[in-house]
């Protein structure tokens, strides 16, 4: 689909951004990578070829019987002696990386955690699980997280600053007073009382950060609703009968929607700090999930493993900067004094 002229101009603000603009690059990379971690950090191998069969035990469980074993369990395909079953009468295609983020390493040669080598390149946390392995499993959590949060939160935030902008009046004034109470709510403390009650999983406290976290765009579309119901084009569609829903979506939206771009990247990287703080303090995801937070608390718990707070500053770090960089090209890009002053140079 062809972009019109103000969207093409504001695209090639984007680019001239090269901060901004290979920050996005990299972030998407990285993100679509860590989406088949699987198939990059699995103690299970991609195909397994025995017989004259093919098997994907990433996809699928398979018993030792299968493959000449004497057990109805589920295969260890690291035991040396399934490895040696499969490898007599066919082969194992591997990941680049032989551990999952809850693999234990129990040939480790030394109390763990261990420091980098060639098995493990960032080292074992003080389980015994592969640093690099949860760092990618954790990458991907923290952004997926991030982004339906971020979704989420958007969602509701525009409908309630539209629906209070557009309309006004007792509705925008009861809903302002409901809004200054609900921020004013110790969130942490609440937080700590829920976890104790619900069972933590991701998709608890997604729903748990939603509650407190869509009132972040209902000032900046509510002030944009407030501004534009006022426009002679919106007052001349309601003298023609346009029903409110159809001027809110089609008429007045597309003005609240630049703001609401413009702060979507660095809402993105504080619902992605949040996680990490929760995982921090214990109150995130569930024990032994792969979580960036949680390898932070491990650096601070091993400090005689300095790769430990290394690794997770260093990547959530990384995160946050491309989020930022990424998030200050959009905001450049939208704004229209940059926008026409480089049409005008140009």
């Amino acid at each position: 689909m062809a972009l019109n002229q103000l969207n093409q101009r504001r695209l090639e603000t984007f680019k001239r951004n090269r901060r901004g603009y290979w920050s996005l690059w990299v972030f998407s990379i990285l993100f679509v990578l860590t989406l088949g971690a699987e198939f990059i950090a699995n103690d299970k191998p991609i195909i397994a070829r025995y017989d004259g069969n093919t098997y994907y035990p990433i996809f699928n469980t398979y018993p030792e019987t299968v493959f000449g074993g004497e057990f109805e369990a589920e295969a260890d395909y690291t035991d040396p002696y399934i490895e040696d079953l499969i490898n007599e009468k066919g082969n194992m295609v591997w990941p680049l990386i032989r551990f999952s983020y809850d693999t234990i390493d129990f040939n480790l040669g030394e109390s763990a955690p261990t420091r980098p080598d060639r098995h493990h390149l960032l080292g074992t946390d003080d389980q015994g699980r592969d640093v690099l392995a949860r760092v990618i499993y954790g990458f991907r959590i923290s952004v997926l997280f991030g982004l339906l949060l971020t979704l989420f939160s958007t969602i509701i935030g525009v409908a309630s600053g539209a629906v209070q902008g557009y309309f006004g009046g007792m509705l925008d004034l009861l809903a302002q007073r409901f809004i200054e109470i609900w921020q004013g709510l110790p969130v942490l403390f609440l937080l700590i009382i829920m976890a104790s009650v619900i069972q933590p999983s991701f998709f608890n406290l997604l729903f748990i950060m939603t509650l407190f976290g869509w009132t972040a765009l209902v000032g900046v579309v509510r002030a944009e609703f407030l501004r534009a119901r006022n426009f002679e084009y919106i007052r001349a569609a309601k003298a023609l009968g346009v029903g409110d829903t159809t001027i809110m979506i089609r008429h007045t939206l597309p003005n609240a929607m630049v703001a609401t771009v413009t702060f979507m990247p660095f809402i993105l990287s504080g619902s992605v700090t949040t996680l990490t703080s929760l995982d921090f303090l214990g109150l995130g995801l569930p024990p032994g999930s792969p979580s960036l937070g949680e390898l932070l608390k491990q650096g601070r718990d091993n400090l005689h493993a300095p790769w430990l707070g290394l690794t997770a500053f260093f990547v959530i770090a990384l995160m946050l900067s491309l989020l930022v960089f990424v998030g200050e090209a959009v905001r450049d890009a939208l704004d229209p004094r940059k926008t026409f002053s480089q049409q005008a140079i140009s």
